[in-house]
């Protein structure tokens, strides 16, 4: 237990002494007497739970608990108190204490229970992660799939750049699998040894994205302690990924240029350059070309960026990807949720193929999930798959109410006739992809699609 560290911070001497005495047989104790000594504290080291004191002179102990909160807030803290109030433990709660203890503390005893139960729940966070890190590392180290032609058309692009050392632009709706990409080109680089940062610039607020991306030193802006460095440092030596890069701003765009173009990077509120060896990717889900046009990106940086452009194309023009990727995601989600002999039936299977996945491949990995979570039997059923993906073509291509005023069989026959239109020209006129959408043998597909005059050679 000496390896979890607890931070204890009260300006009475007695009670800080008796709690140091009695916790420091079973964990390693620091003690101060001032939340301002107990922030010099924390800048240099690490702890598990900070234990403190609510009534102290200069910055009090919920003051405390707040920056604790912002700065780290791994840490789990406990309040003591012998002026105690109900607005002072709501408050304390709201910040996130684990416990409210009043004093004088009567039971010691008591303390180390929930110090134990408290750094128990700490290991059980660590653990899932760490179990999770390998799972994750697990199915990343799989290469990308996808048998279609325009995919292995993009791997064998991504064979030729990836050691090459060049900016790159990925483009392609949302969830189409951009990061994967640029991981990929990051994994077959020279720079595979070093780290592959990804960053998602729409996410990052605009005041707090050059912070982010360059670092910022100590006293730039509020809040700013201390001098801390970017992603753009954090990839040093190994690749920065860019997410959503038409997000950023104009004043932003001229700062990125020049690090591009100069392979230096200044912090915020900082005066020196600091040189980088970053290989930078960067994507974006918007058509760049018409932002440029309209003066909503910058030209001189879109032509440094798009050196090199990759355009990924979104899942419903690659049909045959479908089945693999959605098995790749049953593997993947099989162990996850240990259901080692699931599989995925024809049905569903025919049901997946024919969506529109405007989501794309995050959307079917999504499905698969789901899908995996809620099976009761030993394979993935229509009902395990959401209302929303059943066929669409045949809702899109079938006139309910036109249907409704025909009696059942001309109802039947234009149904079908429509059906296996849409299937011939989702599958091009390819007989064998177009049995295994219907789930229907070959040689008996042929007399339907006879039946309504539909010959394939005109679906090519």
């Amino acid at each position: 237990m000496k390896n979890n560290k607890i931070l204890i911070v009260d300006d009475e001497k007695d009670t800080l002494e008796l709690l140091q005495d009695f916790l420091s047989d079973r964990y390693d104790v620091t003690a101060v007497q001032s939340a301002e000594s107990a922030l010099q504290t924390l800048e240099t080291e690490s702890f598990n739970i900070a234990i403190t004191d609510l009534v102290m002179p200069g910055r009090n102990g919920l003051e405390l608990m707040q920056t604790i909160r912002k700065r780290w807030p791994y840490i789990s803290i406990i309040v003591i108190s012998g002026q105690a109030t109900i607005q002072n433990a709501v408050e304390a709660m709201k910040l996130g204490a684990e416990e409210f203890i009043l004093k004088p503390i009567s039971d010691l005893e008591l303390l180390t229970v929930l110090i134990d139960k408290i750094l128990n729940k700490q290991w059980l966070v660590r653990e899932n992660k760490r179990l999770n890190s390998i799972l994750n590392k697990q199915v990343s180290s799989k290469p990308i799939i996808g048998t279609s032609k325009v995919m292995q058309n993009i791997f064998k692009m991504v064979e030729k750049i990836a050691p090459l050392d060049t900016t790159m632009l990925i483009t392609g709706e949302t969830g189409v699998g951009k990061s994967l990409i640029a991981r990929l080109i990051h994994e077959n680089s020279p720079r595979k040894e070093n780290k592959f940062v990804t960053v998602n610039c729409g996410s990052i607020p605009e005041t707090l994205l050059e912070s982010h991306l360059f670092g910022h030193e100590k006293g730039a802006f509020t809040d700013a302690v201390r001098s801390t460095q970017g992603y753009f440092q954090e990839a040093q030596h190994g690749s920065l990924f860019l997410d959503e890069i038409t997000e950023t701003s104009a004043s932003f765009q001229v700062k990125l240029l020049r690090a591009i173009e100069n392979k230096v990077i200044r912090k915020v509120g900082g005066e020196k350059d600091i040189k980088i060896d970053v290989r930078l990717i960067v994507a974006t889900n918007k058509d760049i070309k018409t932002l440029v046009e309209n003066g909503k990106f910058r030209e001189d940086l879109y032509y440094r960026l798009n050196i090199i452009n990759l355009s990924i194309p979104p899942l419903r023009k690659r049909v045959e990807d479908i089945e693999v990727f959605a098995k790749c995601f049953l593997d993947e989600f099989k162990l996850k949720y240990n259901k080692p002999d699931l599989e995925i039936s024809s049905p569903a299977m025919s049901i997946l193929r024919s969506a529109e996945w405007k989501g794309n491949v995050r959307e079917l990995r999504n499905v698969i999930e789901r899908a995996v979570i809620l099976a009761e039997h030993s394979a993935i059923l229509p009902h395990d798959l959401p209302h929303n993906l059943y066929p669409v073509a045949e809702v899109q291509n079938s006139n309910i109410d036109k249907l409704a005023s025909l009696n059942f069989k001309q109802a039947k026959q234009k149904f079908e006739k429509d059906y296996f239109k849409t299937i011939l020209e989702k599958c091009k006129g390819n007989i064998t992809k177009a049995a295994e959408t219907t789930g229907i043998l070959r040689q008996n597909l042929y007399p339907k699609l006879k039946k309504y005059n539909l010959d394939p050679t005109d679906f090519r």
